[in-house]
């Protein structure tokens, strides 16, 4: 069948990512061929001392990355869709989105960014006996409890902005279990929250919340369960033109974490991923539940609910973007401008040939708070002494070891548990420089990492393929269906770990671990 076919036949799937810089529309094939991209710039503002996103600059901005991929499609194939095999949402997991009964929103959404939630994260994890990082969702509801905050007597329900995106296409209140594993804890065995911790909680928070905790959350679903289908209003939401057809089937809405679990592969024990965006995380399904609680790891799912290690940084490449773009504008005002990619391709390239411990060089990207390095508050920072050896190469080199830095420091953690790990993929746009990120990635997490052809695509990308798991009404399980019918012939390309490379990361991250009371100076001090 030609793509133009597929696509006026509706036998496609659509994938709808709202990550921290972009949003992202991916179209693609039954058998996950990319067909259309759009996408839309956005960035997170920071008011009265919050990271937030304003709700109309969600429709305005997903209006105009589906738009572009209207006209992506139109430009390529030469027909307009106007219907899809089954649509799904996905954006950046945990925050707080609280409404009330009419549907208005009673604060300002509160994103995974906010580190505010410290009390109620500690008392919540002595609680239930699992580690309640500062940004999951029951962390700023109970924050919210604490402080006793006007809003909490009208509370109707509470999501993510995946599930309130969702919500308002369909009219349903509900999260996939990947998504809502950043909300409350999941229990594995039965894919839904944990009754007991459920029952912990309103006995903690009895008479100071207006109904049960149950009454407030998004139900829960698996990968493939019907999560509703697209209404007259959804559809005009999404495609003010109004030639999207109401009546497609929706997905469960998911969180980052999961469609970068898809679109890696990295569904099944002893497998994992590392996402690299604004933020940066790695995933590591487990196979046994680890034997200590550790404030560095979150315990969550894959969008089937198999349990999930995840160590999480706030902050991830939006510093090292920072200084791309510095260079950029040097090239320019040079009179040799380049483009984006070229100028990411020239820099990355300059960082193989520096010294394998960056010379000396430390860059610190903590634009926010890095719970993992105990820091409420951030302050970037690039650190050199005297007899360091200061040049571009090593520089670069330093800021792409800032990347992987606090992330090195939480796999530690995992190692020291012993837990299996047979293969590490990675995506996200730093990696489209072949051999560059991914190499350095290898080095810090001593461990092979693969990158697939689709690694730029992303979250978005991963999303349309859940929602073609969906659509296909398979009885294969999420992992058997990426493995036999999406990646089957995938190109992969691994770097394994170089000893150099290694040994010299090893240097950085002792030096950065030791750098890290320079942080805490900076944040009290600027």
């Amino acid at each position: 069948m030609s793509a133009a076919q597929a696509i006026t036949d509706g036998r496609t799937a659509l994938g709808i990512e709202f990550g921290s810089t972009r949003i992202k529309a991916c179209l693609i094939a039954e058998d996950a061929t990319v067909l259309a991209v759009g996408s839309h710039e956005w960035e997170n503002a920071f008011e009265d001392r919050t990271w937030t996103y304003a709700l109309e600059h969600v429709w305005t901005g997903v209006q105009s990355a589906y738009a572009a991929l209207v006209t992506n499609a139109e430009e390529r194939h030469g027909v307009v869709p106007d219907s899809f095999g089954a649509i799904g949402i996905s954006a950046m997991m945990h925050g707080y989105l609280a409404f009330d009964a009419e549907g208005d929103l009673l604060v300002p959404f509160r994103t995974w960014r906010n580190t505010s939630t410290g009390a109620a994260a500690a008392e919540l994890t002595e609680l239930f006996g699992v580690n309640i990082p500062l940004r999951w969702s029951i962390a700023h509801l109970h924050q919210a409890v604490l402080d006793g905050e006007a809003h909490v007597p009208q509370l109707a329900s509470i999501t993510t902005l995946a599930g309130y995106v969702h919500e308002r296409l369909t009219g349903r209140h509900a999260l996939g279990v990947g998504d809502a594993s950043g909300v409350f804890p999941i229990d594995s065995a039965t894919g839904d929250y944990d009754d007991d911790l459920i029952a912990r909680y309103d006995g903690l928070a009895a008479d100071r919340l207006p109904s049960t905790l149950r009454r407030l959350l998004p139900e829960v679903l698996l990968a493939g369960d019907d999560a509703g289908t697209l209404t007259a209003e959804g559809a005009a939401l999404l495609d003010p033109s109004r030639t999207l057809r109401p009546g497609i089937r929706l997905c469960p809405p998911e969180g980052d974490a999961g469609t970068g679990m898809v679109a890696t592969n990295a569904v099944t024990p002893r497998t994992g991923n590392v996402s690299a965006g604004t933020s940066i995380f790695a995933m590591v399904v487990l196979e046994r539940a680890l034997e200590k609680l550790h404030h560095e790891i979150d315990l969550v799912t894959t969008p089937s609910g198999d349990p999930v290690a995840m160590v999480h940084c706030n902050n991830g490449a939006s510093e090292l973007a920072a200084w791309v773009a510095m260079f950029a504008r040097f090239a320019e005002a040079s009179g040799t401008p380049l483009d984006q990619d070229a100028v990411y391709d020239t820099l990355f390239r300059e960082a193989l040939v520096g010294s394998a411990d960056a010379g000396g060089l430390l860059a610190y990207n903590y634009l926010a708070g890095e719970p993992i390095a105990g820091l409420d508050e951030g302050r970037p920072l690039f650190v050199r002494t005297p007899d360091s050896e200061f040049s571009l190469a090593n520089v670069m080199r330093s800021h792409l070891y800032g990347v992987f830095g606090t992330l090195a420091l939480g796999m530690e953690v995992l190692e020291g548990e012993g837990v299996g790990l047979d293969r590490m993929f990675a995506h996200g746009g730093m990696f489209r420089t072949a051999g560059v990120a991914q190499r350095f990635l290898a080095a810090a997490l001593k461990a092979p990492v693969s990158v697939g052809e689709t690694a730029s695509e992303g979250g978005a990308w991963g999303m349309a393929v859940l929602a073609g798991y969906a659509a296909s009404e398979t009885e294969l399980s999420l992992g058997d269906y990426l493995t036999q019918r999406i990646f089957a012939d995938a190109e992969i390309v691994t770097a394994e770990p170089d000893a150099t490379d290694a040994a010299g990361f090893a240097t950085y991250l002792g030096r950065y671990r030791a750098g890290l009371a320079i942080e805490s100076a900076a944040v009290a001090a600027l």
